[in-house]
């Protein structure tokens, strides 16, 4: 079974208490997404593996440690999980972007892909799936068996808040794909809503109504 870690780092815990505010307006809840996607990559990604190498410094020879092996990428789920891009790239800066573009069938209520553009060698890489908000799990279910589709193995989905029906959607569809999360929410309402949520992340971004 995946690894579920809901993030307790204070500021972390500070920044999403902005980002719930209705009075927080777009550039601050932006810059927000921003930062919490940047602290979050920084703990999510505690778990990389480390290798020695042999290196010079101004005195001499010593051995250090460096990543090891599997390069990364981050793949947002469109369009809310382009804010949390740079915030990662500011922590990964080596890190290559992938696009995910999903959209409700409104008959059947199921995600139906409307683009997807990865790394050549997404295959080989490290990929972390990211969107703000983890609610039904459909969306986010859906864009990772794209991506295993796709012949990405190593794959880890992050957000900022989390429904606990759409964890254990996860949970049920991918059981091979840790979860990071910002904060555990109460539930969804009739109109898929997470409660208490933030409202819609990606209208709260980008400034749409």
């Amino acid at each position: 079974m995946s690894v579920v870690k809901v993030m307790d780092h204070p500021l972390i815990q500070h920044k999403i208490g902005i980002i719930r505010r209705t009075e927080t307006g777009s550039k601050d809840f932006r810059q927000m997404i921003s930062e919490i996607a940047m602290l979050m990559c920084y703990e999510a990604t505690r778990e990389l593996k480390l290798e020695d190498v042999e290196i010079e410094t101004p005195i001499c020879k010593t051995t250090v440690k460096q990543l090891q092996g599997k390069k990364l990428a981050v793949v947002p789920i469109l369009r809310a999980g382009l804010g949390m891009v740079e915030g990662m790239l500011n922590i990964i800066p080596a890190a290559k972007v992938g696009h995910i573009g999903l959209y409700r069938d409104p008959e059947t209520l199921n995600p139906v892909e409307y683009f997807c553009k990865l790394p050549a060698d997404c295959s080989e890489r490290e990929v972390y799936v990211v969107d703000p908000m983890l609610a039904t799990g459909g969306s986010a279910t859906a864009a990772i068996q794209m991506l295993k589709e796709k012949g990405v193995r190593n794959i880890h989905f992050m957000c900022i808040i989390a429904a606990p029906e759409g964890i254990a959607k996860m949970q049920e569809v991918h059981p091979d794909v840790d979860i990071y999360i910002g904060a555990k929410d109460e539930h969804l309402n009739d109109h898929g809503y997470i409660v208490p949520g933030l409202g819609d992340a990606g209208d709260r971004i980008f400034g749409t109504k």
